[in-house]
């Protein structure tokens, strides 16, 4: 890798759940037998070099990967790092794209791009596709996912559990996500559902799922490959307690509710009201007439609830209307 390839790389830090500041360590590692004709062949021919497992660079890789990983980090083994290297002249023209179009979205934000790193998990095929050709679709979500805005998303670095529950495990039994810087200069929120495939307006350049602490970056596809730039490859085992072997914080978030008190909807928008901001209720108010209209099911009105109200909240809501109800029925 070139000398001005590490300045720049030096120049952007990711942030994780401690707001610990991580720099790329710029190591080249090295090539062990098992990652040119073994498991890990497949990513040496595509561009990829084995970071050395004693390195600093690895550590700074491990570390941020096991925090994203929550409760499961402490049964996750990653198994082997990836570097990409500019090292032919088609990824060297690919970043030097990436370097330019970092300048012009700082110049349009007043000298910040909002650069920061994401996950994305898929397929060993599939992201080996991604590292030779560059993205070529915006991957449909699983039954699991609620979809914002059709593009590719991206998981923020300190939700690696995320990205994680998209990774398909191979014939060895290794799942694969990509560590990918991504330009997401100024961003717009994007309703839970949306159909949205392009910026809003011209003021803005991507999508996220919370203005305030998002789960997701939406890069639209007419710039999945402009601003986005795959840095890594981690190869690890997940434990295989729990569905596609990663308990995640989103699984947490979509368990059912507790036992509650039968409330109208309207009933509900009233009491949220009083807690959340004007932009999630009328949010709220969408789903609500999307789900009169038979445009949404039922389950899926109450996951969107969710996503947006938040279950912390619903449950308190939950409890207050409970102890209400209980106290009317013993006076």
């Amino acid at each position: 890798m070139s000398t001005d390839q590490f300045e720049f790389e030096d120049q952007i830090s990711m942030t994780i759940d401690n707001d610990e500041e991580i720099l790329d360590a710029g190591s080249d590692g090295g090539d062990s037998n098992d990652a040119v004709s073994g498991r890990f062949g497949v990513f040496t021919r595509s561009g990829m070099v084995r970071v050395d497992d004693e390195s600093f660079e690895h550590e700074i890789i491990r570390k941020s990967f096991v925090l994203g990983m929550d409760l499961a980090g402490r049964d996750t083994n990653i198994v082997a790092v990836h570097k990409n290297l500019s090292s032919d002249p088609t990824r060297r023209a690919r970043f030097e794209s990436f370097k330019i179009f970092t300048q012009a979205v700082a110049r349009k934000c007043g000298g910040n791009a909002n650069v920061k790193y994401g996950w994305y998990g898929g397929s060993k095929e599939e992201l080996c596709d991604v590292l030779v050709h560059g993205f070529s679709r915006c991957r449909e979500p699983a039954p699991n996912e609620v979809s914002y805005g059709v593009g590719v998303h991206m998981i923020p670095a300190k939700f690696t559990c995320d990205g994680a529950l998209s990774s398909v495990v191979d014939e060895s039994g290794l799942k694969h996500i990509l560590l990918c810087r991504v330009i997401l200069g100024k961003v717009e929120m994007v309703a839970p559902g949306s159909k949205q495939s392009q910026p809003s307006s011209q003021e803005v350049d991507t999508g996220v799922d919370n203005l305030v602490n998002p789960r997701r970056y939406v890069v639209w596809s007419a710039i999945m490959n402009s601003h986005v730039y795959p840095c890594y490859l981690i190869s690890f085992k997940a434990p295989s307690t729990l569905p596609n072997g990663v308990p995640t914080m989103q699984q947490s978030a979509l368990r059912p509710p507790p036992t509650s008190p039968w409330m109208s909807f309207p009933a509900l928008l009233s009491i949220l009201s009083k807690f959340l901001p004007p932009t999630k209720m009328q949010l709220l108010v969408v789903c609500h007439n999307e789900f009169r209209a038979n445009e949404i099911t039922r389950p899926q009105l109450i996951q969107r609830v969710r996503q947006i109200a938040g279950d912390r909240l619903l449950i308190g809501v939950i409890k207050s209307v409970k102890r209400q109800t209980d106290a009317g029925a013993n006076a």
